[in-house]
């Protein structure tokens, strides 16, 4: 669907009132296609905690230029900035002696990280100057512009060596809707992160489960995963067959139709892969559906049936996969929740329980999943898709222009933060929920 009014704002009259009037300015993102380098620039890197060498060759082998000098004439694509030697409240003066001189020698579309300690893994001043590095990042993200994202990551001690998958996704454009977002790395993670021979095909030999896989969202999940080397098993619902089918093909994938909530979907899904594929190595649980009422006119079938497509069904599939062995070693699990399940929506307690929901399950899984095995989930907020093409137009532009990139998402930015949890290399990535929302502005 496109945005008119962002293409009015690339116009010469649109950038004029822009200036002038102080009116939203998204600037058209910058996302990543095939082929493309992973970083279309260099990162300049600072800091000097326990992470600062292990970032530099991080980026050596990924083939991203660096440098820890900036000259004062260069433009650059990405800063990142080692914070884990902050030790106390004093030492937060690091932020604005790194990144001031840097801000304006940025190109549009640029990406920021600070790599910081788990607040909870330490103690006193340390933990204190740890947690002030949220407000920094979320702060910062929010007035930064011209498309570029600022993002805080969590290391714990031990894990310094698991930091690739997470770096090469957040300094690119696969991130591009993604900004103001804390990830931990190691926290949870019982399993050193697996090295990747080619990081533009990292599930090469995979399987990967997408519900709900036919159209929209989950569409875009199945291509990206499907081309990062997976072989998809799309599920959807009997109605959607048709389509299922032909994406399947396309992708020359496996395709399942049935209703996920019905009393023997688990048990049919985990029959199908382990029989017919071995197992599943990723299994994302994005068919959902809304229902939406103000809570005193909701009735219980509104109420019910979208507890069980957004949540039961999700828990219940999981189950059975995991007692049946059917995930394998090193297998990744995420679940599509939403904003709406962060802050709230008028009109949406049923869809809000459920996300929240979901994001319960993470919590309640990513600490007793074994073999590398992990879960994660997504958040999406404001996504151009039919389904917000049908809003209506003034609560559809609120909901594009309220957050720092004043546009909506696309399907594609779901789908690459998905693959990022997805990759083989992401092990060590567990128990989080990323936001792909431009970063609202508003309860989240």
């Amino acid at each position: 669907m496109s945005d008119r009014y962002q293409s009015f704002t690339q116009s010469s009259i649109g950038r004029l009132l822009v200036k002038n009037l102080g009116l939203p300015d998204p600037m058209p993102l910058e996302r990543w296609s095939e082929g493309s380098s992973l970083v279309a620039g260099t990162v300049v890197v600072g800091g000097a905690g326990r992470l600062a060498d292990q970032v530099v060759a991080s980026l050596d082998g990924l083939g991203v230029a660096n440098t820890r000098v900036a000259a004062d004439a260069e433009r650059y694509k990405g800063l990142v900035l080692d914070a884990t030697g902050i030790t106390t409240s004093t030492e937060l003066s690091a932020l604005r002696e790194f990144f001031t001189p840097l801000m304006r020698s940025l190109h549009p579309c640029a990406r920021v990280v600070v790599l910081g300690t788990p607040p909870e893994l330490v103690e006193g001043g340390e933990r204190i100057a740890q947690r002030a590095l949220e407000g920094f990042t979320r702060s910062l993200g929010k007035e930064i512009g011209r498309g570029s994202t600022v993002q805080l990551v969590y290391v714990a001690p031990g894990a310094e060596k698991a930091v690739d998958s997470t770096l090469a996704f957040l300094l690119s454009p696969k991130s591009a809707y993604v900004s103001g977002q804390v990830v931990r790395i190691g926290v949870t993670g019982k399993k050193k992160a697996t090295a990747l021979a080619d990081w533009e095909r990292p599930l090469a030999g995979k399987v990967a489960i997408v519900t709900g896989a036919s159209r929209g969202i989950g569409e875009q999940i199945a291509r990206v995963l499907h081309r990062d080397g997976a072989t998809i098993l799309g599920i959807d619902v009997p109605q959607a067959a048709s389509e299922l089918q032909a994406l399947m093909r396309e992708l020359n994938g496996d395709h399942l139709t049935l209703d996920i909530t019905h009393s023997d979907a688990p048990q049919r899904i985990a029959h199908h892969v382990t029989t017919q594929h071995g197992g599943v190595d990723v299994v994302v649980h994005n068919a959902g559906i809304t229902r939406d009422k103000k809570l005193a006119n909701m009735d219980a079938d509104r109420w019910g049936s979208v507890l069980s497509v957004n949540l039961v069904a999700p828990e219940l599939i999981t189950r059975a996969l995991l007692e049946a062995g059917a995930i394998n070693a090193n297998g990744r699990i995420v679940g599509v929740a939403s904003i709406a399940g962060i802050a709230g929506n008028l009109g949406q307690t049923n869809y809000a329980t459920s996300k929240a929901g979901v994001i319960g399950l993470v919590d309640s899984l990513a600490g007793e999943l074994k073999d590398g095995i992990t879960v994660n989930a997504v958040a999406p907020g404001f996504i151009e898709t039919k389904m917000t093409a049908a809003v209506p137009f003034a609560t559809r532009e609120v909901g594009r222009r309220l957050n720092a990139m004043s546009q909506g998402g696309l399907p594609v930015d779901v789908a690459e933060t998905i693959a990022w949890y997805a990759s083989p290399a992401s092990t060590a990535v567990n128990g989080n929920v990323v936001r792909v929302c431009g970063q609202m502005m508003l309860g989240a």
